[in-house]
């Protein structure tokens, strides 16, 4: 029977689509083996963390490298016996920096705090101040609830200023039969009601960027980060949700209007500031910091100028890490209308900084105001008006 155009036709269709499902059934190496190779230059083939653009922008450039006003951090972190001549050399980095004192937030408890006050605050009475951490070995006891507030006292005694609750309550605290303490956890009620008899601050870190809880995939803005330090992501598995851990901080704000907090690294939503402010409306008894946070801020220098005034009394200066240099980066940010300039720390932030050019008393109120109204025994008559 001779072949038509239509049978011709047919045959050709059931060929390709053959092929077709012969090559999708092909294994991934085989198609990987059959890709031709790069070619050009070796150099052009790299790793995302090796690629570094510089820019080729021409803009006006505004570096800062001292504050405008002096600065109360109330952020960070030292020794608690540094060596006399490291001492030194950090009070002379501050003085450059014109930042006129610093919160101590590793300052642990007991005779540990003590000697730690001395060592710093007792050797440079208006740059250092410690605030005391909690130990929760024990909390599942009878009794740990007043043996905690006693402590807290006699810290305070011993010259702290403050309480630092650090991440891992909430997330990696557990009691001796391996249940996760939550940071609403009502053991703790005495210790927060204590702070707001004394006067005492309490800076505490939830939680952690969302992120870290999102999967490690290619949506994920901090794919590099978990990518370089694996063990910062929170799988849900072994974690507790984001959203859990805010919403056992936010238990905690409301049960003690009396106390003081203070919601550190802007309580990770540098990202979403209508939810910070919607908090800051709710909670009257909080106010937030920004450190290790400032790259959010300087990608989006409009809204968060907006942001700043709206919330000018409730926003205190936070760094984190100790590293000079990199406090030139909050300067320029908080300070000038730069355009299109670098953050120090790529795995934080891929993206580039604008200025927020805030008003000067808002900066005032940033850099110290603030501090002075929520942290106590702070010398005011240092400060310009």
């Amino acid at each position: 029977m001779r072949e038509t155009n239509n049978m011709k036709y047919a045959k050709g269709h059931w060929f390709r689509a053959i092929a077709f499902a012969a090559f999708a059934l092909l294994p991934a190496a085989a198609l990987a083996q059959s890709r031709p190779e790069p070619t050009g230059d070796p150099k052009l083939v790299m790793t995302i963390e090796e690629y570094e653009p510089k820019s080729t922008l021409k803009v006006p450039q505004n570096p800062v490298t001292r504050a405008k006003y002096p600065i109360i951090d109330v952020h960070n972190h030292q020794s608690l016996t540094p060596e006399p001549e490291k001492l030194a050399q950090i009070v002379k980095d501050m003085d450059a920096l014109n930042l006129y004192a610093m919160v101590n937030l590793s300052g642990k408890s007991g005779k540990d705090l003590a000697e730690g006050v001395k060592n710093t605050k007792g050797k440079y009475p208006t740059k250092f101040i410690v605030f005391a951490n909690l130990n929760f070995e024990g909390i599942e006891l009878p009794g740990y609830s007043e043996k905690a507030v006693a402590q807290l006292v006699e810290d305070y005694k011993n010259g702290a200023q403050g309480v630092k609750i650090f991440k891992s309550l909430g997330l990696t605290v557990k009691d001796a039969k391996g249940n996760r303490v939550p940071v609403d956890d009502p053991r703790l009620d005495g210790v927060w009601d204590k702070c707001g008899e004394l006067g005492i601050p309490v800076l505490i870190h939830t939680a952690e960027p969302a992120t870290f809880f999102d999967p490690q995939d290619k949506y994920n803005e901090r794919w590099l980060e978990l990518k370089q330090f694996p063990d910062r992501a929170r799988p849900p598995e072994r974690y507790p949700t984001f959203e859990q851990l805010i919403t056992e901080q936010e238990n905690l704000f409301r049960k003690h209007p009396k106390t003081n907090f203070i919601n550190a690294h802007l309580g990770w939503f540098g990202g979403d500031l209508v939810r910070l402010g919607k908090q800051l409306d709710r909670f009257p008894n909080v106010v937030t910091e920004i450190g290790a946070v400032i790259a959010e801020l300087g990608r989006q220098p409009r809204f968060a100028r907006e942001w700043f005034i709206k919330y000018q009394d409730r926003v205190l200066f936070g760094k984190d890490i100790w590293q000079p240099s990199e406090y030139h980066v909050y300067f320029r940010v908080l300070e000038t209308s730069d355009e299109y300039f670098d953050y120090y720390r790529k795995r934080h932030a891929f993206w580039k900084m604008y200025g927020l050019n805030l008003p000067d008393e808002v900066l005032k109120k940033l850099y110290y105001k603030n501090a002075l109204r929520i942290v106590p025994g702070i010398d005011k008559t240092a400060f310009p008006k």
